[in-house]
């Protein structure tokens, strides 16, 4: 699981895939592609951002859900937070006050 997330986090254009689903979350394919082509400039095909979406997805990153025959894109957080829950940083008070 670790090592598909971050093999998705580490393309540059994924991680600008996931900062537009943050900034707008339940998009479609379509306004993804909008908007990458009008914010970055990022000239990609629609089956290249499909192929990131997957990858995403994969990493579990990106959640979908079909409504009617609308497919929309949802970020989910859950997986970095176990990141980050995995390699706590120490409080630096608490490794003061044992210092001798």
């Amino acid at each position: 699981m670790a090592d598909d997330l971050f093999k998705a986090l580490a393309d540059p254009t994924r991680r600008t895939i996931l900062d537009e689903l943050a900034e707008k979350s339940g998009q479609t394919l379509f306004e993804i592609c909008s908007r990458l082509t009008m914010k970055h400039q990022l000239d990609l095909s629609r089956q290249g951002v499909s192929q990131h979406l997957a990858v995403l997805e994969a990493a579990g990153l990106v959640e979908t859900r079909r409504e009617g025959r609308y497919k929309f894109h949802d970020l989910n957080t859950a997986p970095l937070r176990r990141i980050v829950d995995r390699w706590p940083v120490p409080d630096p008070s608490s490794t003061q006050e044992q210092s001798p």
